[in-house]
């Protein structure tokens, strides 16, 4: 992930950080902070180990057995339980697919196969037994040196140069969306090949843009004056479900796409800088000039945005809902309101960067046409962290608390094609990358995965980012207030702060009921099952930072063993844990294995010819292939 081109905010809350760290977590349990932090989440605090040791009797929300931390080649899972591939990079998904070949790749096959490194995952049911559905999945990117041979570099500008322009086009069809119907029978699940619900979205497919923002003079380009359909979906992270069964896809790390610069008095010169224009990690623009900023400025504006996707209508156009507004959006994952409304919470990846929600005008429906347009009109909101542990919305709504025309905002337009200045403007706290945000519908209580942030100095330091520099990030709870997401303000406290807990200066906050296998740093993903228990995913996790790959880990939110974190999956070497996702039953959980293969040492790059393992085939003939895999209990019966 890029590093942030701002600071933190001048307006935004802070605390010297001896003041934010120097209460422990033993004083929030005897309640010695309640007038300090009134927060009603304090008597939910990370045990001491002392109290641990008096409450290892309860028993544990999870009964599967710890996995063991480490690194190879393989992906591992809890003992009595099985993890089988399910999708791979290059499987045909039509009929008329070609077979995988990795020497002899074609962007037309590309289209009609799964695409590269899965990132989110949706499971939507197609029948009650949950033995049908529709899985959704995001691309994210692409690893050039990994797919194609012959592309050994020292760097990538190397690699950047010796694309040629058939594998550019084969990386643009690698990127954007699956939709693949998936059945279950008695071997475990399989794709329906040529399925008529099977759709694939790329680099090149055209897409609407609507909302307040559609239409407007800086998302016009020759290409299109109408400034309302742009080509293709770039760089989709995370993600959500409706409860109207659409599938919301965020882009985010857009900038590394597009080469070139702006003169510093070009209109779009700060928006530009501000998502970090200038870090191209791609060929594209040599062959595309709409990704070649001197001759389409406007072009990045048109990405960065929540993609609405209708998986039961291959046909129809996804839509950018500009009313989400447009930053590096992690996740996209939703909830309602007391009132009906749907609330989407959004982060937004980069350091010092905020955390949003939006919340829809209208209430959702019961019939799912009704809902079709619901995403357009709407309040974005950015959250500000009090020390107090209370936190407030602050709606970004042009012509309100200086988001007007004095300081460069026409309109509501401008206000979400460059909702990270507005949030600035309004003194939003810059948090440690926040990346996905999900709700517990089962307990009201948002989390927020905040990834790190190695660029924050200790005196940046404050309550709800308590350590600078952040190598390990930490995990916010949010708790409504009134238990409503539609209020204005809520509570929070920090649930966790990762890291190793045996390391003094590393400041972890794990439940001493943790073991040496059970704690994790750099989180990312998340999801809750049936019983509303929360499960974690990582990125960034290598020998290098901890000793240990990627995985799954389950983390306690409640009772004495709050805290408490436990292993249940890890990747293979190089690889990022993604897409954590639960049928109904709670009997399947789905996760998304990115970037196998990559190298295991800052700096370096991987190869095709030498990758640092070859999963999921382990074939000579093969390069390592992102993939999407279903975890089973060995005999059946739900995880964990």
């Amino acid at each position: 992930m890029s590093d942030s081109p701002d600071g933190p905010s001048p307006n935004a809350p802070t605390l010297d950080a001896v003041i934010a760290l120097r209460f422990s977590r033993r004083d929030l349990m005897r309640g010695s902070l309640a007038a300090a932090l009134a927060a009603g989440l304090a008597p939910q605090a990370v045990p001491s180990r002392a109290e641990a040791a008096e409450m290892s009797a309860e028993p544990p929300a999870f009964d599967f057995p710890e996995l063991t931390a480490g690194v190879d080649e393989h992906l591992h899972v809890a003992e009595g339980y099985e993890a089988k591939p399910l999708l791979r990079w290059g499987d045909p998904l039509f009929a008329d697919a070609p077979a995988f070949d990795p020497r002899r790749q074609s962007a037309a096959g590309q289209e009609r196969q799964f695409g590269y490194n899965n990132d989110f995952v949706g499971f939507i049911p197609l029948d009650a037994a949950g033995r049908r559905g529709l899985l959704v999945v995001n691309h994210e990117y692409t690893n050039a040196e990994l797919m194609f041979p012959g592309l050994a570099a020292a760097d990538r500008k190397g690699v950047i140069g010796a694309l040629s322009p058939e594998q550019v086009a084969v990386e643009m069809a690698a990127h954007g969306g699956s939709v693949v119907e998936i059945v279950r029978d008695d071997e475990g699940w399989r794709p329906v090949i040529g399925s008529p619900y099977t759709r694939r979205i790329t680099a090149q497919t055209p897409i609407d843009l609507t909302g307040p923002a559609a239409g407007h003079p800086r998302l016009v380009t020759k290409a299109d004056p109408s400034g309302r359909r742009v080509l293709g979906m770039i760089n989709n992270c995370s993600g959500g479900v409706t409860p109207w069964g659409t599938w919301l896809s965020g882009e985010e790390n857009i900038n590394y796409y597009f080469a070139g610069a702006l003169p510093t008095d070009h209109p779009e010169a700060g928006n530009a800088k501000a998502l970090g224009m200038g870090a191209v990690q791609y060929a594209w623009s040599r062959f595309h000039p709409r990704f070649d900023l001197a001759q389409t400025p406007n072009e990045p504006n048109r990405f960065g945005w929540v993609v609405e996707i209708d998986p039961f209508d291959p046909g129809s156009a996804p839509k950018k809902r500009t009313a989400l507004g447009r930053f590096k959006h992690e996740g996209a994952a939703g909830a309602r309101s007391l009132d009906g409304r749907y609330v989407v919470y959004l982060g937004d990846d980069e350091r010092f960067q905020h955390v949003y929600r939006f919340v829809s005008r209208d209430r959702v429906q019961p019939e799912r046409g009704a809902n079709a347009d619901l995403l357009d009109a709407g309040t974005l909101s950015v959250a500000r962290f009090e020390p107090d542990g209370t936190g407030r919305w602050l709606p970004l709504v042009h012509g309100a608390n200086g988001l007007d025309a004095e300081h460069g905002f026409a309109g509501q337009a401008d206000v979400l094609i460059e909702a990270r200045r507005a949030a600035k403007q309004l003194g939003a706290t810059p948090m440690d990358r926040p990346e996905d945000i999900e709700a517990n519908s089962r307990t009201g209580r948002v989390y927020v995965m905040l990834t790190n942030n190695g660029k924050r100095t200790a005196d940046q330091a404050e309550p709800a980012n308590p350590r600078g520099p952040n190598a390990f990030g930490h995990v916010i709870e949010i708790a409504p207030d009134g238990t409503d997401h539609g209020a204005e303000t809520f509570r929070w406290e920090v649930l966790v702060r990762c890291g190793d807990p045996s390391k003094p200066a590393v400041q972890a906050s794990f439940s001493a009921l943790t073991t040496e296998n059970g704690w994790f740093g750099m989180p990312d993903n998340c999801t809750f099952d049936g019983s509303g228990r929360l499960w974690i995913a990582t990125d960034g996790n290598n020998r290098r930072a901890t000793g240990r790959a990627d995985g799954i880990w389950a983390v306690e939110t409640d009772g004495p063993r709050r805290g408490t974190s436990r292993h249940f999956l890890r990747v293979p070497v190089g690889a990022e844990m993604c897409g954590p996702c639960f049928t109904p039953d709670d009997a399947t959980f789905f996760v998304a294995v990115q970037h196998p293969g990559e190298p295991d040492e800052e700096g370096a790059l991987g190869s095709y010819e030498k990758p640092s393992t070859r999963w999921p085939d382990f074939s000579p003939d093969l390069p390592p292939r992102p993939s999407v895999v279903a975890v089973r209990r060995k005999g059946g019966g739900r995880i964990g």
